[in-house]
């Protein structure tokens, strides 16, 4: 028996299979035409910037590939082209942004790194021609995060473990609701609260571990849903193996689902982390700022990296090409940025470490 097949369009390739799909490189020449048009439309609408251009290339890529791809593939196999080519689109839009945020400060931080950078205060630095460092602002966020985690992590552990293996009920939605409320407040009234509370409730002035205190609020629910959903990933039937040899319920839950979901609670852990670590509006109103260098997070005004980005930023003229307020400020937010990404490599051998061995 034969399989009658219609002539292939020009342009295309065609499957006694599949039927008719455009060439390999369809692609690439929708997207030379696509430019091409926009550089056209660009001169004869006179367009200012190239924003404009770029975002209208992109619209005519996917009107040209999907009109193409119906003339060609029908419409059956447009609609999954043009869903296809919307998902590499979003995938772009996230990480171009990115990619460019990094390079843009690793540029323009990357001229003040120095050992003397890393290893000398603000302190004493009156113009803006002196050197200076982070290395108070670098103290007061590592102590701030550590103790802030210290906080948050066991609640936010102990309180998934409970949600997942031992809530229900009304306390476990009442639990879960008080969760999902915490995880959309500002950062600005976890400040405002522990501020109240704390600082003018028992007369105290700003200090580090008050900062501390407000971030750990925000870590909480972030520690919560993620934990949460790794000890969810862990299969029901390791669980219902150790039930069935008699092991209570604290000990497959300490012997069994803990072991198994160590490397997503050590990750979940590490995004908590790095969601307070660049916070800024509480810690205006709760460590204050200091250029010189304080190792007790419990008493006096302490530093942080985003507190000396904002700091050195308020400070610049601008009037000076020897103006190093400003260096200084993305050399602070460079090292942030280095900060979190040693915090998530570190996280990722730690979790591989503690995944099980399985034979």
């Amino acid at each position: 028996m034969s399989v009658a097949t219609a002539p292939a369009s020009p342009g295309s390739i065609r499957s006694e299979l599949v039927g008719a799909r455009l060439p390999s490189w369809a692609p690439y020449g929708s997207a030379v035409a696509a430019m091409g048009l926009a550089v056209l439309l660009r001169t004869l609408l006179d367009w200012t910037g190239w924003a404009t251009t770029v975002l209208a290339a992109a619209a005519l890529f996917v009107i040209v590939l999907t009109a193409w791809s119906i003339g060609i593939e029908g419409r059956r196999q447009a609609k999954n082209r043009f869903a296809t080519t919307l998902i590499y689109a979003s995938f772009l839009a996230a990480i171009v942004p990115l990619v460019l945020i990094l390079t843009y400060i690793g540029v323009k931080g990357f001229s003040v790194f120095s050992a003397d950078f890393f290893l000398r205060s603000m302190n004493g630095v009156t113009s803006r021609m002196d050197g200076g460092g982070v290395y108070h602002a670098l103290i007061g966020t590592l102590q701030q995060v550590a103790i802030a985690a210290i906080i948050a992590l066991p609640i936010g552990i102990f309180t998934a473990i409970y949600l997942v293996e031992y809530g229900r009920g009304t306390f476990a939605r009442i639990v879960t609701f008080f969760v999902d409320v915490m995880t959309g407040v500002p950062s600005i009234v976890a400040g405002l609260f522990v501020y109240t509370f704390l600082l003018l409730g028992f007369g105290m002035r700003p200090f580090g571990a008050a900062g501390a205190l407000a971030l750990a609020i925000l870590m909480v629910p972030v520690s919560v849903r993620a934990s949460e959903e790794m000890l969810k990933l862990v299969p029901r039937d390791l669980r219902d193996a150790s039930y069935a040899l008699g092991v209570p319920k604290w000990r497959t839950v300490l012997k069994v689902v803990l072991p198994t979901a160590m490397s997503g609670l050590i990750t979940s852990s590490l995004l908590a982390i790095a969601r307070v670590a660049g916070e800024t509006a509480p810690l205006i109103l709760l460590t204050g700022y200091t250029a010189s260098i304080n190792f007790n997070p419990f008493s006096g005004d302490q530093a942080t990296l985003p507190m000396m980005v904002w700091d050195q930023l308020g400070k610049r003229s601008g009037t000076t090409s020897n103006d190093l307020t400003e260096a200084r400020a993305w050399g602070a937010a460079l090292t942030l940025v280095l900060l979190v990404l040693i915090l998530n490599v570190g996280a990722r051998l730690l979790a591989r470490l503690a995944k099980p061995k399985t034979s």
